[in-house]
Order: structure tokens, then C-alpha cells, then sequence
């Protein structure tokens, strides 16, 4: 299809959209964007304190500026809900990450909304679906708990998780419910977060196990219905040769008849 032609009917199907669905879609990228901005913003102080003053000023500047964008972005789409209680219902979670921006690790909750980026530029083979997702989701979680956790923890009396290197192996640890207990949170946010990272890693384990069980139901299926299939393809050809068998005993059956009545008659049989 020509290029300009498919801009037209995208830009006649956007269009059609409800306004604030028209909104969600302009604006998607660019606050993906902004979230993988925020995200290094955020890190770069959590992972090296003792950075420049400058260096630090500007990650906060930064910081502050993606998170003003997404807090237009929430009262944006508020504002053009049609029904606005079902849309505060629907997304409590953009709704802390803009409201409780003093609380600095609940700013991270924003970045999930990359998750839907891993859902989309998936395979559209459920094996694939599967890797591509969990992978993406673990990673994102990983990096997200380790960050919080330690932006939480530095800095409070008795805790043990000092730097980024030991948020990264308590966020792993504890995402996978192992948890050696070499590595605890000991603050009030910090042992939040190490809430959500557990409730976030059983959910997760929940859906991939439910996706796996789902994608082998259907691997059975495809191998029944082509078992089936190869079945019935045989069935039509026993069925093809008997009928050619039946057609050759009823044209012996008719020359044995006609045979026995010239031998009846006496007419000479020809045997050609």
C-alpha cells in the first residue's frame, strides 16, 4: 500500500477515536520515552551519590519535569473520561506515582506502564509472547525494586543494603522468593517496596505458568486435530481403493456371466 495512503486512513481511523482515547494514542511514545528518560534521571543519583553537584541538580530537574508530564497526562485523560470514577478505579497506580511525588521510589511505579510496550512489540507466536514478556517484566521489576530499595534504605540506621549492587541481588533474591536473608530492608518504604517486588514476582510466576499450561493445551490440540486430519486423509484413500477394487470385481463378475452364457450357447469365447 502506498505510503500516503496508509497515513490517510490512520489519520481518518485516529479521527474516529474518542478524545481521550485519540489522546492516549499521540501521547503513548512520547511518555514511554519520557519514562526511560526518568528512569536513567532517577538511577544516576541512586547509583552514584557522590556524583557532581551539577550532574545531580540536573537528574532532578529532569526528574521533576517527566513527572510534571505525566501529571498532565493523568489530568488530561481525567478530564476527557467519560466516566471518571471507572478511570480513577482503573489506574490508582498513575494516580499514586502523581500525587506522592515526595516519595521518591513511588515514582518508579510509572515505569510499568512500559510493560505494555513488551505486550505489543511481541511476537505474535504465544511461545514468543511468553519469553519476550516474562523476560521484559522480570528484568523491569528487578531494575525497578533495586533502585527503590535502595533510595529507601540509604542513609537509615541498621540497614544493610548499602549500595546498588546489593539492591540489584536483593531484588533478584527476592523476586524469585528465594530470599537467603542476607540483604533485608529495614524502613517502612523499604520493606513496601519488598512487598510489592514479592506480590509482583508471584503474579508474575501465575501468568507464566498459566500461559505455559494454555500454550501446551493447545500444542495437543494442534497434534490431535493433525493426528485427525492425516487419519481421515487415509480413511478417503482405503476408501478410493475400495471402491476401485469393487469396480474391477463387478467388471470380472460381468465377463465371468457373459463368458458362461456363450459357453451356454455355444458361441466360441474369445479370450482377448
Amino acid at each position: 500500500m502506498d505510503l500516503s495512503i496508509h497515513n490517510e486512513l490512520a489519520g481518518s481511523n485516529l479521527r474516529a477515536m474518542p478524545t481521550r482515547s485519540r489522546w492516549e494514542v499521540i501521547t503513548e511514545w512520547p511518555l514511554n520515552i519520557a519514562a526511560v528518560i526518568f528512569l536513567i534521571a532517577y538511577a544516576i543519583p541512586v547509583a552514584n551519590p557522590d556524583a557532581p553537584e551539577w550532574l545531580l541538580l540536573t537528574c532532578e530537574v529532569v526528574v521533576w519535569v517527566t513527572w510534571g508530564l505525566f501529571a498532565v497526562d493523568y489530568v488530561t485523560r481525567f478530564v476527557l473520561a467519560h466516566d471518571k470514577w471507572r478511570f480513577f478505579r482503573s489506574n490508582l497506580v498513575d494516580l499514586a506515582a502523581v500525587v506522592l511525588p515526595m516519595l521518591r521510589p513511588l515514582r518508579l511505579v510509572r515505569l510499568l506502564s512500559l510493560l505494555s510496550i513488551l505486550n505489543r512489540t511481541a511476537t505474535q507466536r504465544l511461545h514468543g509472547r511468553v519469553v519476550t514478556y516474562t523476560v521484559g517484566a522480570v528484568s523491569l521489576l528487578v531494575v525497578i525494586g533495586a533502585l527503590a530499595v535502595t533510595d529507601a534504605e540509604r542513609g537509615v540506621p541498621g540497614a544493610n543494603i548499602e549500595n546498588l549492587g546489593d539492591g540489584f541481588w536483593w531484588a533478584a533474591v527476592t523476586i524469585a522468593t528465594v530470599g537467603y536473608g542476607d540483604r533485608f530492608p529495614v524502613s517502612p518504604i523499604g520493606r513496601g517496596v519488598a512487598v510489592a517486588l514479592m506480590i509482583g514476582g508471584i503474579a508474575l510466576l501465575g501468568v507464566v505458568t498459566a500461559t505455559i499450561a494454555s500454550w501446551l493445551v493447545q500444542r495437543v490440540a494442534d497434534v490431535t486435530e493433525q493426528q485427525e486430519i492425516a487419519t481421515r486423509e487415509q480413511v478417503d484413500v482405503l476408501a478410493s481403493e475400495l471402491a476401485e477394487i469393487k469396480n474391477q470385481l463387478a467388471t470380472l463378475v460381468a465377463r465371468t456371466q457373459f463368458e458362461g452364457e456363450l459357453t451356454a450357447t455355444g458361441d466360441p469365447v474369445s479370450t482377448g
